[in-house]
C-alpha cells in the first residue's frame, strides 16, 4: 500500500472502531422495564442514540448534538446546537433536558450518552450569567492555548448542568455511557462531567482564568458543582466504553498486518501543537521502517487571524522540519479547530511543492493559517462528520 493510502486507511480504521453503531450495543444492559428516558450531548451523541434504538427499539428522550451531526431516530428527539461556542439553541435544549430529568422518579430509568463536544452543547449558564458572557469566556479559553482539562474545569463552575449537576437533578437511576475524548480518559472531564462529581473549586477556576489573562465572571461565586460522594450521585453508574487507546491499537494492528513495525507513543499527549511537532520530529529521525502513532489533544495559542486547528498546525510545523517522512494528523470527529476539515497529510515534498506555488510556510504558521496552506496543496483530509470523537490521531511513517 502506498504511504498516503496507508495513512488514510489507518485513520479510517481508528474512526471505524469508535463508531457507536459498531461498538455501543455490547455495552447496553437488557432494556429495563418501565419508563426509559435517553438523554445525551456531544458530537457522537446522535449516533449513540441511533445505536441505542437499533438495540432497544424506539425510546423516549432528548439528545443535543452539533449542527450537521443529526441522525434519524424513531423516538429520541435530536436537537442541533453550536460548537465549540454555545448558542441559544443549546441553552433552550439544555433547559428542557433539566426539566425532563427533574420530572422523573426512582421507578424510571435514564440512559445518558456523553461524548466530546458536550461541554459546549450542554449549556446552562450559572445563575446571574448571560449566554453572551458564557460565549465570551468560551471563545477566550479556546484562543488562549489552555489545556482542555483547564478549560473544562472552568466551564463546570460557570454552569448549572456540568460537574455532576445534571445527574444530581435526577431522582431516577442512571447509566451514563461515554466516548472519551480527553487525555487520560478522566470521566470528570468528558463533556465537563455532567454526570460525574468534581472536587475542584471555584477558586481553582478563577486562578485558571487569571493565568490565561481572562476576566473572572462574578457568576463564578455561584458555582453549584457537585462533589464526589454526594448522595445524589449514588444512583449513577458512569462507564467509558470507547477511548483513544482502542483506536490507536486498531490502527497498530492494521499497520503491522502490512508488515510495518509500529510504536504507540501514547494516547494522552498534550501541549502546544507546533512544539509537539518539533518533539516528534526528533523521534522521526530514527531509522525506519517505523510507524509512530499517538493521540491526545493538542492546543494552539492564537497569534494570527488564520483558521488553522491544532492538527493542521502540528502537520505544518512537522513539515517544516524537512524530514523524508509521510505523516497524517487529524481529529477523529472530522473537525480540526474551527475548520470543517479533519486535518492534513505531510509528504517528503510538502515544502518543495509549497515553494513552487509561492507559499511561505513560516508565514502561514505565524498567522495560524495551516488549513489554508494545506488546502492550496490539496493535502487536507476532509471526512465530513464522523459521528464519533476519540480525540486527535497522529501517524508518522519513517521510511526504511
Amino acid at each position: 500500500m502506498q504511504p498516503e493510502s496507508l495513512l488514510r486507511a489507518l485513520f479510517a480504521r481508528a474512526v471505524e472502531v469508535a463508531d457507536p453503531m459498531a461498538s455501543l450495543a455490547a455495552h447496553l444492559p437488557p432494556r429495563p422495564k418501565g419508563r426509559v428516558v435517553v438523554i445525551g450531548a456531544g458530537k457522537a451523541s446522535a449516533r449513540m442514540a441511533e445505536a441505542v434504538e437499533a438495540a432497544w427499539g424506539p425510546c423516549e428522550g432528548l439528545v443535543i448534538t452539533r449542527y450537521g451531526y443529526q441522525r434519524p431516530c424513531r423516538g429520541i428527539e435530536i436537537v442541533q446546537a453550536a460548537h465549540p461556542v454555545p448558542d441559544a439553541a443549546g441553552v433552550a435544549a439544555t433547559a428542557r433536558m433539566l426539566e425532563l430529568v427533574a420530572s422523573l422518579t426512582h421507578q424510571d430509568f435514564v440512559l445518558a450518552l456523553i461524548s466530546g463536544g458536550a461541554s459546549a452543547l450542554l449549556c446552562a449558564p450559572a445563575p446571574g450569567m448571560t449566554l453572551a458572557e458564557k460565549q465570551a469566556v468560551n471563545a477566550a479559553l479556546l484562543a488562549s492555548g489552555a489545556p482542555i482539562g483547564q478549560m473544562n474545569l472552568v466551564r463546570k463552575h460557570l454552569s448549572r448542568v456540568k460537574g455532576g449537576q445534571l445527574a444530581a437533578a435526577c431522582k431516577a437511576p442512571m447509566l451514563a455511557l461515554m466516548i472519551s475524548d480527553v487525555p487520560g480518559d478522566d470521566m470528570a472531564l468528558i463533556g465537563s462531567g455532567p454526570t460525574v462529581g468534581d472536587a475542584s473549586t471555584a477558586r481553582e477556576a478563577a486562578a485558571i482564568l487569571t493565568r490565561w489573562g481572562i476576566p473572572v465572571p462574578v457568576a463564578l461565586q455561584r458555582s453549584g458543582v457537585v462533589p464526589p460522594g454526594d448522595p445524589r450521585l449514588a444512583r449513577v453508574t458512569n462507564r467509558i466504553y470507547a477511548a483513544p487507546s482502542q483506536s490507536l491499537a486498531a490502527a497498530k494492528t492494521l499497520a503491522e498486518a502490512e508488515g510495518i513495525p509500529t510504536r504507540i507513543l501514547g494516547d494522552a499527549l498534550e501541549g502546544e501543537a507546533r512544539e509537539v511537532a518539533r518533539q516528534m520530529a526528533r523521534l522521526a529521525r530514527e531509522k525506519g521502517p517505523l510507524l509512530l502513532l499517538s493521540g491526545g489533544e493538542l492546543t494552539v495559542t492564537k497569534r494570527g487571524d488564520g483558521i488553522g486547528g491544532p492538527n493542521a498546525e502540528f502537520a505544518l510545523a512537522l513539515a517544516m522540519e524537512s524530514l523524508p517522512i509521510h505523516a497524517l494528523a487529524c481529529d477523529t470527529d472530522g473537525v480540526d479547530g474551527a475548520a470543517e476539515v479533519a486535518g492534513a497529510i505531510v509528504t517528503p515534498d510538502t515544502l518543495t511543492r509549497a515553494r513552487a506555488l509561492g507559499l511561505d510556510p513560516q508565514a502561514f504558521l505565524d498567522r495560524n493559517d495551516a488549513h489554508s496552506f494545506f488546502a492550496a496543496l490539496g493535502d487536507q483530509v476532509i471526512t465530513g462528520p464522523t459521528l464519533t470523537n476519540v480525540n486527535d490521531f497522529r501517524a508518522i511513517l519513517i521510511p526504511g
